[in-house]
């Protein structure tokens, strides 16, 4: 690490609520990875006939275990219990026995129902439970964010760096079109087309991402309009370098201490515009795992409030994190707060 990545880290560091913020959602990002192994209706080991199986990462038919079907095992049914039960086997089931896209047959009551020692957090209106499916909805948002920023990112440098650079009719016709593209109607455009097409993780994420890069184009833009013209610029292009040696060894370097600084915002807007969708009934297909989706059953359900709660609270404290985050990162990256700060050691 130079001394200057060391001196930004320190001053991230100082930023208490920054860092915090920044290990409490690395915490619950790592858990909702394992998801799997937190809420699934399949068992995590099962011990039958001497043998080992291992459900959650393997599917098994009925044959499998011994049984006469050889279809899917619902490891719920009594008679699936009850064969593994009498041959001295076992199960280790996961912490919380469903999967968000399995109901639960056996609820007490109509759902959606209330918060219960078997469902921690209710179901909703399909019976499904509402723990499960926030916390795969939370890795989908997040996995869905990382994404889109890292693409929107590169496509802004790029495009950033190609008008900063070249200047004159690049950058004349570049900003043109930016300034055009920056005018459409995001969300009536992303509506109308998933009228027509079912949408998908991938059909949203280009959609997304096709709109998305805009805001890193100014910053990276004056970076480069700023660095082109610096001394040991000039002499690379004196001793011949090529355009792409200068662009990504001499002036890139510069630009990105600006892009890193716009990264968690990006990442904040893209998962609100994911939830928006989803909330809007026009982002991922029917089923899936999705905050925003978790917000519509509490619209539709306004007798069931720990719907809406749970989805308006996860979402709450999964944006202020990041915002946090993001200014902990824009201050570390500030050269006054950097020069003052070591000037203080």
């Amino acid at each position: 690490m130079t001394p200057i990545a060391e001196r930004r880290w320190a001053q991230f560091k100082r930023n208490k609520r920054a860092f915090g913020s920044l290990w409490i959602f690395l915490v619950l990002f790592s858990i909702s990875l394992f998801a799997e192994f937190i809420a699934n209706d399949k068992p995590i080991l099962v011990y039958h006939q001497e043998e080992f199986f291992f459900p959650v990462l393997i599917d098994y038919s009925e044959k499998d275990l011994g049984g006469e079907l050889s279809s899917a095992v619902s490891y719920w049914d009594p008679y699936i219990i009850d064969l593994i039960e009498t041959s001295g086997g076992w199960m280790i089931r996961t912490p919380i026995p469903f999967h968000y896209q399995t109901p639960d047959m056996y609820i007490s009551g109509p759902a959606p129902t209330a918060p219960d020692s078997t469902h921690w957090l209710g179901t909703d209106d399909a019976g499904k439970d509402t723990t499960a499916r926030l916390i795969y909805g939370f890795r989908l948002s997040v996995l869905f964010g990382i994404t889109l920023t890292i693409i929107s990112a590169s496509i802004g440098v790029i495009v950033g760096g190609l008008q900063g650079y070249f200047g004159g009719m690049v950058d004349l016709v570049g900003q043109r079109f930016v300034e055009i593209w920056t005018g459409l109607p995001i969300l009536i455009i992303l509506i109308i087309l998933a009228s027509i097409v079912e949408p998908s993780f991938f059909w949203l994420l280009g959609c997304l991402a096709a709109f998305s890069w805009m805001s890193v184009v100014g910053v990276v833009r004056a970076e480069f309009l700023r660095t082109r013209n610096f001394e040991y610029v000039r002499a690379a292009t004196a001793l011949g370098d090529s355009h792409l040696s200068i662009m990504i060894r001499h002036v890139l370097p510069n630009a990105m201490t600006a892009a890193l600084t716009f990264l968690p915002f990006i990442l904040s807007g893209a998962i609100t515009s994911l939830t928006a969708l989803d909330f809007l009934g026009f982002g991922l297909p029917a089923g899936s795992a999705s905050l925003g989706e978790l917000l519509n059953q509490g619209k539709r359900n306004l007798q069931a409030p720990w719907l809406g709660l749970t989805g308006f609270v996860t979402v709450g404290i999964m944006l202020t994190l990041l915002i946090f985050v993001g200014e902990g990162i824009r201050d570390a990256f500030d050269p006054r707060k950097t020069i003052s700060a070591s000037g203080e050691n």
